[in-house]
């Protein structure tokens, strides 16, 4: 029960928010025009008609089930005149009634799912995205995989079911009520087989008795599926990512001849999918081997039932039908967690993934307010003050120590320090993605900080595109952007620079590294801090870019990670970030001096 109440709390933490948003939305009713309303109204609205349809497409079955008794009754009595005043003039009517609302409800019940899953995909991302979550959860070890996954395809799912069921479930509930009602009513009168006791609703305690059983049966036997479906989703993920990332490394990959340990751990993953698909199909055997059998019971069950009071004079004929169907129906109605099982054991694990997916993400934005974390604040000075800072690894440890330094507003910075001092790592400190650890960075009021690490993010997309990241493509004059590919030493690509493509793939990591160049010029930041943003570049190469940056961005403060001896050149100041007796790597030399002249 316990484990019931948290899945239905699950699911309305993820369905509830839709229906009470405060956004705006625009939606059009044919043929008045299109209209502005909050999107939980438009949303409300939708979700009242389509259960108006379904409750009204009850009605119109419990309706026909009358027909059929006095259909029938006709038919046993050769009324001709009753038989087609039935049939034309209540059958006829209904069915037509039946399938114009089949049809609207599809329609509206279609535009509503399309409506929630964009919301619900747009506030994902929106979290997802937000305060560095996706890159936070990364670090946190979090048991979240594949959130292309689950934004994409789980979304989806979970739109789609929760009305495929939740309308089931109203319309099955509605049903039972009603047909319980009819099925109490004609077997009022019925007496236990063999016997004169009356027993009042005999059949639809048989019939609820029967359900209940194999309810608990069904579940007792496909209780392995719901984390079997959840696993299966995540093996089918890993697959095609690791499908993804060979090609997106094909490169390294051919270079290296690493094919043969490529196929090898792309079919051990594979194998584990097909060892947990097969898994699935051995429960789903024995789940269908029983429900197959139920649903072939319940076609006769109820004829079996009632032939002995037609049989004996008792009931007629059109009476024997209705009451038939009207166990069918209950039955149908009781059986709706038998017949529905798959699917509910999918839905289940969809729902853990995506509360499992916003739990994390959660969490990784709460991350810049916890306590201790790396304070990133404002203030009206001019320079980057760092106090009392200790950068940590996000499960302990403490990996840079820095008491008290300033980056000074127009100097050239270069920060050295053995490999895994942790001068990386104090940067995305700095540009506030990193919160592990404690301590104050104080950065200028206003001031525009741009981090180029060294190997830049190629989007999918034209080179204008790339060049341009993060603003969109179009947010600069085709002049400007064709200088600044001149600029950087790219003008050969300009006639490419709108034709799409994978550049990560095209570009080799010095074009990269250069494009990525062009887009701190472009953006113009006030604080430009390079992580070995030029390591692919030859000397000659290097050499030119950082002659360019000041020339291009006069005023900007530049901090550099690099191991060559030559940027020195660049810089008039070094930060060394030496490990201590403890391992914890501090500022041990803070020298300001004209490096060049070492």
């Amino acid at each position: 029960m316990r484990a019931l109440m948290k899945s239905l709390g699950d699911i309305w933490r993820l369905a509830i928010p839709y229906f009470t948003t405060r956004d705006i939305g625009e939606a059009r009713v044919w043929p008045f025009p299109r209209y502005r309303a909050p999107e939980r109204w438009i949303g409300l609205a939708m979700l009242i008609a389509v259960i108006v349809i379904e409750l009204g497409q009850v009605a119109i079955s419990v309706r026909l089930s009358y027909f059929g008794r006095d259909w029938f009754n006709a038919i046993q009595e050769k009324n001709a005149a009753e038989f087609w005043k039935q049939l034309l003039l209540v059958f006829s009517p209904l069915a037509a009634i039946g399938i114009l609302s089949a049809i609207l409800q599809l329609v509206v019940r279609a535009y509503l799912t399309i409506r929630w899953r964009r919301w619900m995909t747009e506030k994902l991302m929106t979290t997802w995205l937000g305060g560095a979550a996706h890159y936070r959860m990364q670090l946190t070890g979090s048991s979240t995989d594949n959130p292309d996954q689950r934004i994409s395809e789980d979304i989806d799912e979970f739109t789609t079911t929760t009305f495929a069921l939740g309308l089931g479930i109203l319309s099955k509930a509605t049903s039972l009520v009603s047909f319980s009602v009819i099925l109490w009513t004609l077997s009022a009168g019925f007496t236990f087989p063999g016997t004169e006791m009356l027993v009042p609703g005999f059949l639809f305690w048989i019939a609820l008795i029967y359900a209940v059983l194999a309810t608990g049966l069904t579940h007792l036997i496909g209780r392995p599926l719901i984390s079997l479906y959840f696993q299966q989703q995540r093996y089918e993920a890993d697959f095609r990512f690791s499908l993804a990332r060979l090609r997106e490394y094909g490169e390294q990959v051919a270079l290296l001849g690493g094919e043969e340990t490529e196929h090898l751990n792309l079919s051990r993953r594979f194998g584990a999918l097909i060892g947990n698909f097969l898994a699935i199909v051995d429960c789903r055997k024995k789940v269908v081997t029983f429900t197959a059998s139920y649903g072939q019971a319940n076609v006769v069950l109820p004829f079996i039932f009632v032939a002995p009071y037609y049989f004996a004079g008792k009931v007629m004929l059109g009476v024997m039908t209705q009451t038939a169907g009207a166990f069918s129906n209950v039955q149908e109605a009781l059986s709706f967690f038998i017949d529905s099982y798959t699917t509910i054991a999918k839905y289940k694990a969809v729902v853990d993934r995506l509360t499992g997916f916003a739990v994390s993400a959660a969490k990784a934005r709460g991350l810049s307010s916890a306590i201790p974390h790396i304070e990133v604040v404002t203030d009206g000075g001019n320079d980057l003050a760092i106090r009392d800072l200790e950068v940590a690894l996000p499960k302990g440890g403490t990996v840079v120590r820095i008491k008290d330094a300033h980056l000074r507003q127009g100097e050239s910075v270069l920060v050295n320090g053995p490999s895994g001092a942790g001068k990386s790592t104090l940067f995305r400190a700095i540009s506030g993605i990193w919160p592990f650890g404690r301590g104050a960075i104080r950065v200028p009021k206003g001031a525009r900080v741009m981090l180029l690490p060294q190997r830049p993010y190629m989007p999918i997309g034209t080179l204008r595109a790339a060049l341009t990241y993060p603003a969109p493509a179009d947010t600069f004059p085709d002049a400007l952007v064709r200088s600044t590919l001149d600029a950087v030493q790219m003008s050969a690509f300009a006639d490419q620079l709108d034709e799409e493509g994978h550049w990560g793939q095209t570009l080799s990591l010095g074009e990269q590294q250069r494009l990525a160049l062009g887009r701190a010029l472009l953006a113009k930041p006030d604080w430009l801090f390079l992580d070995e943003a030029t390591s692919a570049l030859d000397e000659p190469l290097e050499k030119a870019m950082y002659r360019l940056l000041p020339e291009k961005l006069p005023g900007v403060t530049i901090v550099s990670i690099g191991h060559r001896h030559t940027l020195q050149a660049f810089h008039k100041r070094r930060i060394e970030l030496k490990p201590a007796a403890d391992g914890v790597s501090e500022v041990e030399d803070v020298r300001v001096a004209d490096l060049a002249a070492e």
